[in-house]
């Protein structure tokens, strides 16, 4: 039975893929709601209007009067709580929710929650895989790949679940069985008034965790903690007691969970220090939810990563080319700079730029110094980026995407890879990063 009141108006704000979810399980539950669009035509309009005729759409500006008809606003992620007209309902007694909160009340299984300013999707995956091999019936979605409520079902024995900040903020309890922020860096600080604001709202996704899994080389994602609460760490230092991390002997180097070493890391199929922390992240999770070695050791055995994501696209002239497009913020590019300069010989070209979504660059400049032998710069944001760099090393500016592949081929030598981590959203040049990954491997793939 839905643990949702019949009695009370909804309405659901935003008709994007979480607000058609909504609207799907608002329909099956057979209470009443209206749904609102700030656009004039959003992009499941026509779908609504086709499957559900008797619901009420207003699109456009908001209607304050509206918006006050209801007894709670499901406000998409997609919108900040700061909109004026969601504060004027709030402020005469509206309660303004989200998806997440009534999946969390609708869902009949443990939770596992994670979210972070990087790497969430590949770690939701990889604990997702670790499920499935065990031989769970498990269900993985939310901000990634399945809106959060078309995932619920009763034959479901695991949700592993990707939360951005934009989804907690409208989340109260979610009562996760374990819950993780993998790391802090500034992200999204068009919306929020500081990385203080994100913080806090990264770490909603504690509220009513029975477990909680800490990045302990990155204090921001610690939590506090009642008394008792089992607590798990991972890091690539070596672990201690209910930790995971690296260790090494006769000069190789192993995952391990406190002292017991796991699976060589040469076993890994995906490059990079960044992708040994993910790996030991997933184990974290996996173990806290009760997942046995040997199946989650076999998915990362099998693992080749995700698609945008320090993605090897191949090889020329002894000079590898990574397609690393997902990331959009500065802390998602230092990840990849870093795990892929700390585990090559030679030095990366960087292609880096475009809508940098009012972040600040300068914390790129001590690791491209290190690890970069130049950087080509695109996009709207490509003069902040050089101004924060300095004279680290080497600049050139591109025109184009196709521009800047040309330039990193000629600024290469062997042992050397071209690296695109934009370290910057992609809507100044691109429709997404999707298609700026897709676009980059294509050019790539064509190189002769």
């Amino acid at each position: 039975m839905s643990l949702i009141a019949s009695d009370h108006f909804r309405i659901v704000v935003g008709l994007g893929k979480s607000g058609m979810s909504l609207v799907r399980f608002l329909a099956q539950q057979g209470v009443s709601f209206a749904v609102a669009d700030t656009r004039e035509n959003p992009p499941e309009l026509a779908t609504l209007r086709r499957d559900y005729p008797q619901v009420e759409v207003r699109c456009g500006e908001l209607d304050v009067e509206f918006l006050c008809r209801a007894d709670e606003l499901y406000v998409s992620p997609g919108l900040a709580l700061a909109t004026p007209a969601l504060q004027a309902a709030a402020a005469r007694g509206v309660k303004l929710s989200g998806d997440i909160d009534l999946f969390a009340r609708n869902a009949k299984a443990p939770i596992v929650a994670i979210s972070g300013s990087n790497a969430k999707s590949t770690v939701t995956t990889l604990v997702g895989d670790m499920a499935a091999a065990a031989g769970k019936r498990v269900a993985v979605g939310g901000n990634l790949g399945t809106p959060a409520l078309d995932l619920l079902g009763d034959d479901i024995e695991l949700y592993v679940m990707e939360l951005s900040s934009f989804q907690l903020e409208t989340t109260n309890h979610l009562g996760a069985e374990v819950a993780t922020v993998l790391n802090v860096s500034e992200d999204h600080m068009d919306r929020y008034s500081g990385l203080p604001a994100y913080h806090l709202a990264k770490h909603r996704i504690f509220r009513g965790a029975k477990q909680v899994v800490v990045n302990r080389q990155d204090a921001l994602t610690r939590p506090l903690m009642s008394e008792g609460q089992p607590c798990w760490t991972f890091g690539l230092s070596a672990p201690d007691f209910k930790a995971f991390g690296l260790r090494e002997e006769n000069g190789e180097k192993y995952l391990a969970f406190e002292f017991q070493n796991l699976m060589p890391v040469r076993e890994l199929k995906v490059r990079g220090a960044h992708n040994q922390a993910n790996a030991l992240a997933a184990l974290a999770l996996g173990h806290a939810a009760g997942l046995p070695f040997d199946a989650m050791l076999h998915s990362l055995r099998n693992f080749t990563g995700l698609e945008h994501r320090c993605q090897w696209v191949r090889e020329l002239d002894g000079v590898s080319y990574y397609n690393d497009s997902k990331a959009t913020n500065v802390g998602a590019a230092l990840a990849a700079i870093e795990g892929l300069g700390m585990d090559m010989a030679g030095q990366l070209i960087l292609i880096a730029g475009g809508d940098g979504k009012g972040a600040d660059f300068s914390g790129l400049r001590d690791s491209v110094a290190q690890y970069c032998r130049a950087v080509v710069l695109i996009g709207r944001d490509a003069d902040l980026i050089a101004d924060a760099l300095g004279d680290a090393v080497p600049q050139v500016r591109a025109g184009s995407l196709d521009e800047a592949i040309a330039l990193s081929r000629s600024l290469a030598e062997p042992g050397d890879a071209v690296l695109l981590s934009p370290a910057c959203a992609s809507f100044d040049m691109f429709k997404n990063y999707e298609e700026r990954g897709q676009l980059f491997a294509r050019a790539v793939e064509a190189l002769a």
